[in-house]
């Protein structure tokens, strides 16, 4: 799928699963369609990790090579994984250090700087550890905010989407405690993100006419207030303002009867009110294909929907889909805005 510019990657923790799913998502490069991607990380890393047992399924060959711009991935990617190297690490797998922290970090700034200047068409982020990030001088939540900091776009502005085959959906608010979500919601808030979605939907995802549907905070809906005003107060004038800006919105809808296979047909994204709301449904009906996406940015950027799993690291038994539809999801979000 040509796309211009090539993708890139930022390696993640190496400490964990995310330099081994991308050497296997390369090794299913044919087989799956992928757009040549480079990895920005530690070549020395990725070699000794290529060489572990199970890293490469079936006892694939990976075959690496340093390469010295991103302009050359294109060459290379056909027979070899191209690798802007930051330089050797000695990382065991499982066991996050600080040294690995740092090299995270530094790979996903390499990363981010390409994608900002024009240098690559997307960038797929694999995963990190926050807690390790934060002791060598990470001072964001995560890795949306640290792009869309390298973007010059308020944090507020980047929208976390997670889409899969069967569903899109927007969380309102992620990372915080249930107890402080109604406080959290706000006409602005609401009406701000869902008119973010609406652009990306229409620009990345080639849907000309978005079909936007939005949970309530409450059961039921707050059933016309008996078990909460949140949606007559907050969440009903935000939906109003938008459709006399001709978005088509519907909604507020209760949470428990969005996402059954009929209702699905009905809208393009679902906009919920907080994460569980959003993420349940998301990986009940898409666990190992759901992808990250990152709205409200001027690059396009994607990340698999899991963590580090360092458990796993190095064992083999991580499977590489959730990063293979990263990559692609990258590559055709970058193809559609492109034209």
């Amino acid at each position: 799928m040509p796309v211009g510019a090539p993708l890139v990657a930022s390696f993640g923790d190496p400490a964990g699963i995310g330099p081994e799913l991308l050497l296997k998502a390369w090794i299913a490069r044919h087989d799956e369609g992928l757009a040549p991607f480079a990895v920005v990380g530690s070549l020395s890393h990725m070699e000794r990790l290529a060489a572990a047992p199970g890293a490469a399924p079936h006892g694939a060959h990976v075959e690496m090579r340093a390469i010295g711009t991103l302009d050359e991935a294109a060459d290379v990617f056909g027979d070899a994984l191209p690798v802007i190297d930051l330089g050797p690490l000695d990382q065991p797998l499982g066991r996050p250090t600080r040294e690995g922290a740092r090299m995270a970090l530094a790979a996903l700034d390499h990363a981010a700087s390409l994608a900002v200047s024009g240098k690559a068409s997307a960038i797929v982020t694999a995963p990190i550890a926050k807690a390790e990030l934060q002791a060598v001088g990470f001072d964001h939540p995560g890795q949306t905010e640290f792009v869309a900091a390298a973007c010059g776009v308020k944090a507020e502005d980047a929208v976390m989407m997670l889409a899969g085959p069967s569903l899109r959906v927007v969380p309102m608010t992620v990372h915080t405690a249930l107890s402080a979500v109604p406080a959290l919601l706000t006409q602005d808030l609401i009406a701000g993100r869902i008119r973010i979605a609406a652009r990306a939907l229409q620009r990345d995802f080639g849907i000309a006419h978005p079909r936007i549907a939005v949970a309530g905070l409450n059961p039921h809906a707050g059933e016309q207030g008996r078990m909460g005003d949140e949606e007559i107060r907050v969440i009903a004038p935000a939906l109003e303002i938008l459709r006399t800006e001709g978005l088509a919105v519907v909604g507020p809808l209760a949470g428990d009867t969005m996402f059954h296979a009929e209702a699905r047909e009905r809208y393009d994204l679902a906009v919920c009110m907080y994460h569980d709301q959003a993420l349940i449904p998301l990986k009940a009906l898409d666990f190992d294909r759901g992808v990250n996406v990152t709205l409200g940015l001027p690059v396009i950027r994607t990340s698999p929907d899991h963590g580090t799993a360092f458990p796993l690291a190095g064992t083999g038994r991580a499977s590489a889909n959730p990063t293979i539809a990263a990559i692609r999801m990258a590559a055709e979000c970058a193809q559609r805005r492109a034209a």
